[in-house]
């Protein structure tokens, strides 16, 4: 077993949302076992100083895709797997450089892409991923085109989705995506804006296909995502049991009562649209598709700040696409004028380990969580904008224990 001491911490209390003075942490085997107030002995295989800086969890985004190298989907799954897995490579190093040791994938990677982090083949954060989301025909995962009869590309290989009608079909589905490993189930319970013959406003699957996706990752133990933005969408997804509300732009009132009495969580992603719109087209989406971003995109901030004001419990979540998920961080820019530093900072840690049911796991700097850890200079609750400059702010990375940057 090999063993790291930091010492002189001030550790970041996520879930209460303060800061604990002078701690000491030891991190044995990729788990925390001591957090102390007093000096710890022993003989560690390395202590690190971190003389007063801040230590807190490494930061969960809950809505990535990991394999989508370009935000062209229709693109994506003509593309051999093996350049699809090797392009991914290069944004999974870049997303834990920024400080995310984990990522929720919400369609596209799999057993195989997860494994490969695990066992370090790939540097990135640790992946949950959903395998290929469940989408009805003409819904958010299909990308034939109207007019198009056949199809060039592979349900099954580099895109996000498949396509699946009827309880049976999608019972199926979501049973073959849990043998595959999958750690939840994505719905696509609406319309979308990458996605080229479905509407905004649609609802997508009827109630008993929901019913059925459902009972099975409840089956499993396992939660389901579902991406839906009308009001009219979410509202027929919450008491059916369904976890987590992607996106959620054009929810309501009622929404919002849904969200608290079913213990709900939305992901709003913010930063996606706001790429979309400056440079969509640019980084390779269509044109009439990226029309489809407005739709949505004034109406996240409201969505935002209507869940904010209820009560609502919120998830970090980007889902960017292509080159512009370099903007990962701006997801923190676009909600802090309404969402406070602490509540912030809970969205990206402890919320997602327990809206996923794994609680104590990772998101805090507890004794049992996973050694998954980041050092900043200056204490996001202050200023949450610390996080967005981790070039200057950002002096250590660990991941289960190891040590990926180091500037101390």
């Amino acid at each position: 077993m090999t063993t790291t001491r930091l010492i002189n911490a001030h550790v970041i209390d996520t879930r209460h949302g303060k800061v604990l003075p002078d701690r000491h942490v030891r991190i044995q085997d990729g788990r925390i076992v001591d957090v102390s107030e007093t000096p710890l002995s022993g003989s560690d295989d390395q202590v690190i100083d971190l003389r007063g800086r801040y230590l807190m969890p490494g930061m969960v985004d809950s809505h990535v895709h990991v394999t989508a190298i370009t935000p062209n989907f229709a693109l994506l799954e003509t593309l051999s797997p093996f350049y699809v897995g090797a392009k991914s490579s290069e944004l999974l190093e870049a997303m834990l450089m920024r400080g995310f040791t984990t990522v929720r994938d919400a369609g596209g990677a799999d057993y195989g892409l997860a494994k490969a982090v695990d066992e370090e083949s790939l540097v990135g954060p640790r992946i949950l991923f959903a395998g290929n989301a469940l989408s009805q025909t003409g819904g958010h995962a299909d990308m034939r085109g109207p007019g198009q009869q056949t199809f060039e590309g592979c349900f099954c290989c580099a895109g996000l989705g498949r396509v699946c009608d009827g309880v049976s079909e999608v019972r199926r589905a979501a049973r073959d995506e849990i043998r595959k490993g999958a750690t939840q189930i994505k719905i696509m319970a609406s319309g979308g804006v990458s996605s080229p013959t479905d509407r905004i406003d649609s609802t997508q699957f009827s109630l008993e296909e929901i019913d059925a996706i459902v009972e099975e990752a409840t089956a499993a133990n396992i939660h389901t995502m579902a991406h839906a933005y009308t009001a009219r969408a979410i509202n027929r997804l919450i008491p059916r049991g369904v976890k987590t509300i992607e996106h959620g732009n054009l929810m309501d009132e009622e929404s919002c009562r849904l969200f608290l009495e079913h213990d709900a969580y939305l992901t709003p992603t913010l930063a996606t649209y706001d790429a979309l719109a400056k440079e969509g087209v640019e980084a390779g989406m269509a044109e009439h598709l990226q029309r489809k971003v407005f739709d949505v995109l004034d109406a996240g901030g409201k969505a935002l700040e209507m869940a904010q004001r209820h009560g609502v419990k919120m998830l970090f979540g980007t889902d960017l696409l292509g080159r512009m998920q370099r903007h990962q961080l701006n997801e923190f820019h676009l909600r802090k004028d309404v969402i406070p530093a602490d509540d912030l900072l809970r969205a990206a840690t402890c919320n997602a380990a327990d809206a996923y049911g794994h609680g104590g796991d990772f998101g805090e700097v507890i004794p049992g969580a996973r050694g998954d850890l980041i050092v900043l200079e200056d204490n996001p609750l202050d200023d949450i904008t610390v996080l967005t400059r981790p070039d200057e702010q950002l002096l250590l990375i660990m991941k289960a224990g190891k040590l990926y940057k180091n500037r101390l």
